[in-house]
C-alpha cells in the first residue's frame, strides 16, 4: 500500500516494540518518518531504517517542544502524530507512592499534551491531519495488579474522546488503539521479574480468548488503518486489539 505516499509521521516511543514497527510500517506505505524517543543519543537519520531519529523525553516539556520542532523542521511538515510514548506500572492502588503515581501519569496523559500541543499548528495546515494514541484494553477491562496503569490508560481514552471533539472543526481526526497484552520488551521485563516466568507468560497468554499474545505489528497496522487518509470519516473511535480480550466471554 502507498497510502501515505506524500505524508510525514511523527512516532513517539519509536525506538521499540509497537513504536518502532508502527514507524517502520509507515515508511513501509510512503510516509517520511520522525521516530522520537529517549533511547537516542543524538538527533539523526537512520539510512538504514529511512527514520530520522530524534531525542525526546515526554515527562518533559522543553525536550517535547524541542523534539516535535526539530522534527517537523526535516519533514518540512506534519501530517501524523502517534502518540504512542508510554510506560507501565504494577500492583494494587496501595503499591505505589504518589510519586510512582505522578511519574507515570506524567508520561503515559500528560506527555500526549505536551507533545500534541506543539504539533497542532502543523498538523491543522494538513488536508490528511491525524493523531493516533496509544490506549490499552485495561481501559475497559478490570485487570489484576494494574491499578495505576489502568488509571493512565482510561485518561488516555478519556483525552482521545475530548480531543476528537476539540479538533473535529479544524480538520483533525483523533482516534486511539487499545491494545490486549503485545508481545514487547515491556511485557518481557515483566515476566523475567515474575518467580516463575513460563507460569506468567502461560496466564497473560490464556487471559485472551485467541490464546496469544498481540504483536507489535498487529498493533502498529491498527494505527495505520486509523491514521490513513483512507479512514477520513473516522475520528473519536477507540479500535481494540485485544485478541477477543474486551469483547468476547468463551468457554
Amino acid at each position: 500500500m502507498n497510502d501515505f505516499d506524500g505524508l510525514t509521521a511523527i512516532v513517539t516511543g519509536g525506538a521499540s516494540g509497537i513504536g518502532a514497527a508502527t514507524a517502520a510500517l509507515l515508511r513501509d506505505r510512503g510516509a517520511r518518518v520522525a521516530s522520537l524517543d529517549r533511547s537516542y543519543p543524538t538527533a539523526a537519520f537512520d539510512s538504514t531504517a529511512a527514520i530520522f531519529q530524534v531525542p525526546c523525553d515526554v515527562a518533559n516539556a522543553g525536550s517535547s517542544a524541542a523534539a516535535v520542532a526539530l522534527a517537523a523542521e526535516h519533514l518540512g511538515r506534519l501530517d501524523v502524530l502517534i502518540n504512542n510514548a508510554g510506560i507501565g506500572a504494577t500492583g494494587d492502588v496501595a503499591a505505589n507512592d504518589d510519586d510512582e503515581w505522578l511519574r507515570v501519569l506524567n508520561v503515559n496523559v500528560v506527555g500526549i499534551a505536551r507533545i500534541t500541543r506543539t504539533a497542532l499548528p502543523l498538523l491543522v495546515q494538513s488536508a490528511h491531519a491525524s493523531i493516533v494514541n496509544t490506549a490499552s484494553v485495561v481501559a475497559n477491562v478490570g485487570v489484576g495488579q494494574r491499578a495505576l496503569y489502568s488509571a493512565s490508560k482510561g485518561a488516555v481514552q478519556s483525552l482521545t474522546l475530548a480531543m476528537a471533539a476539540d479538533h473535529v472543526k479544524q480538520g483533525v481526526r483523533v482516534n486511539a488503539v487499545a491494545p490486549g497484552t503485545a508481545d514487547t520488551p515491556w511485557v518481557g521485563r515483566l515476566l523475567e521479574q515474575a518467580q516463575d516466568a513460563a507460569a506468567a507468560a502461560a496466564a497473560l497468554r490464556a487471559r485472551q480468548p485467541m490464546g496469544r499474545l498481540v504483536t507489535a505489528d498487529e498493533v502498529a497496522f491498527a494505527i495505520a488503518y486509523l491514521a490513513s487518509p483512507l479512514s477520513g470519516s473516522t475520528t473519536g473511535s477507540i479500535l481494540a486489539v485485544d485478541g477477543g480480550m474486551s469483547g468476547l466471554r468463551v468457554s
